[in-house]
């Protein structure tokens, strides 16, 4: 049986789609933008400051759900412009320091609301494994 998250620490689903759900003890994050919460406006700054953004609201949404950081097993992140990889990695390598999950990265003509990346997310309990 599935289950829907949905925390209001997280930017709405601007579509017809959920911000997460939970399914036999595995939860799919949908692609998030950095898109600050209590305005709906992208995240300002550069590729760094938009990671970060984007963590914040994967760690609010992995929170509504009871799980961390730490039960993430592969992310995928989509990015405007290749060129910013090396300064995405060193963001995304300071929220997963040890056991990293798989990732996969690769470069998109454009993203929503003009957005620098996206980043989807899947998480298993560590218990549930």
């Amino acid at each position: 049986m599935k289950k829907i998250i949905s925390t209001t620490n997280a930017p709405a689903a601007i579509g017809p789609y959920s911000q997460a759900v939970k399914v036999n003890g595995t939860l799919y994050i949908s692609g998030q933008i950095p898109l600050v919460p209590a305005t709906g406006k992208l995240a300002e700054g550069d590729i760094a400051a938009q990671t970060h953004q984007v963590f914040a609201n994967i760690k609010a949404i992995l929170a509504e759900a009871g799980y961390t950081l730490g039960d993430v097993v592969k992310t995928t992140v989509f990015m405007a412009d290749m060129n910013d990889f090396a300064a995405m990695n060193e963001v995304y390598g300071s929220y997963f320091t040890e056991n990293c999950p798989a990732r996969s990265a690769v470069a998109v003509k454009t993203l929503p609301k003009g957005a620098l990346l996206e980043i989807e997310t899947v998480a298993v309990r560590s218990e549930e494994m």
